[in-house]
């Protein structure tokens, strides 16, 4: 099933690999470099799908000062540059827009997250008020149309690791009364659907949307693997064309759980409701793991995170070691 392509949206992926978005800190003022590029050129050999690591999307939200931005038009010549390297080497391209929330740093702005309450002893967050949450709408309405304008093919919204959305979706991080409350698992996935239909509005119904879900906290009184069907069932009617599992407030890991697809308990549970594809990541090392994977319907497609970033030609080679 590795070299069987899949349609996402309007959009045809050549194969089921995925480079998946992980964080190198090498963006100069927001921008990828001509080394960061390359990185990706490099990547995009035998890949289906690349998701770039993730971008602010509003300055309060930047995690950290090296990270990449979609804030700013004048960043779309040097994503464009990205883009065309990443298509000619024949893979799709997808830009991950995110907020960091109560995690940001290095702004000199003061974070903002749903409470002001954090699972994180050195976060001190103003708890956003109605202005905010329409300005994150807009902000990450607006970046999807400047990914879009750039040469990206889709975009990702970042809902996992901790960031903002995944803090308004753990009932841990998500202490509100109003429509967005944590008491609920519509108030915790609210956010997230005004903004997958603001970015449906801004970029098109044929055009790629996908959202990275947090999909379990691995924690005492956080997200459970229970509420990911109706979770993610509520992204798809809002307008989501791909799902992309990991983890909630645990981060990309799951304590105490290794090898080769340690989230598919919850990529199984997000295909068992919904229609759109859903990508798998998490300690998948070569190409035996992916197709078997794939051959058990653990996901639609498979995310390699560590793996790629050690060695650029991995999905060649997996190809050829599957397929021959």
């Amino acid at each position: 099933m590795i070299r069987k392509p899949i349609n996402i949206n309007s959009l045809t992926v050549r194969n089921r690999i995925v480079k998946a978005p992980c964080d190198t800190a090498g963006a100069v003022d927001g921008a990828p470099d001509i080394k960061m590029t390359e990185h990706y050129r490099q990547r995009s050999r035998g890949t289906g799908l690349v998701i770039v690591e993730h971008e602010w999307i509003l300055p309060e939200g930047m995690a950290h000062s090296r990270q990449l931005s979609m804030g700013d038009d004048r960043l779309i010549p040097a994503y464009r540059e990205l883009t065309d390297a990443v298509h000619e080497e024949g893979a799709a391209v997808f830009a991950q827009l995110s907020h960091a929330g109560a995690r940001a740093k290095d702004s000199g702005l003061t974070p903002i997250a749903p409470s002001e309450e954090t699972v994180w002893p050195q976060c001190h967050p103003r708890a956003m008020d109605e202005d905010d949450i329409r300005r994150i709408i807009t902000g990450f309405s607006e970046a999807a149309v400047r990914a879009k304008t750039a040469g990206f093919d889709g975009v990702e919204i970042h809902s996992a690791h901790g960031y903002l959305l995944n803090q308004f979706y753990s009932p841990l991080t998500n202490h509100r009364e109003d429509a967005y409350t944590g008491n609920t698992l519509e108030g915790r996935t609210k956010l997230h659907c005004d903004i997958i239909r603001a970015v449906r509005e801004a970029v098109g119904e044929s055009y790629p949307v996908a959202i990275r879900f947090g999909a379990c906290d691995f924690m005492e009184g956080g997200s459970i693997i229970e509420e990911i069907p109706a979770s993610v069932k509520a992204f798809e009617d809002a307008g989501v064309d791909l799902i992309d599992i990991s983890g909630g407030l645990s981060g990309f890991v799951i304590p105490g759980r290794t090898g080769a697809g340690y989230f598919k308990d919850l990529s199984m549970a997000a295909k068992s409701a919904v229609s759109v594809p859903v990508i798998l990541t998490g300690g998948v090392t070569d190409g035996e793991q992916l197709e078997q994977l794939l051959a058990e319907g653990s996901a639609d497609l498979i995310g390699i995170g560590r793996a790629l970033l050690s060695d650029p030609d991995w999905s060649v080679k997996a190809l050829e070691a599957v397929c021959t």
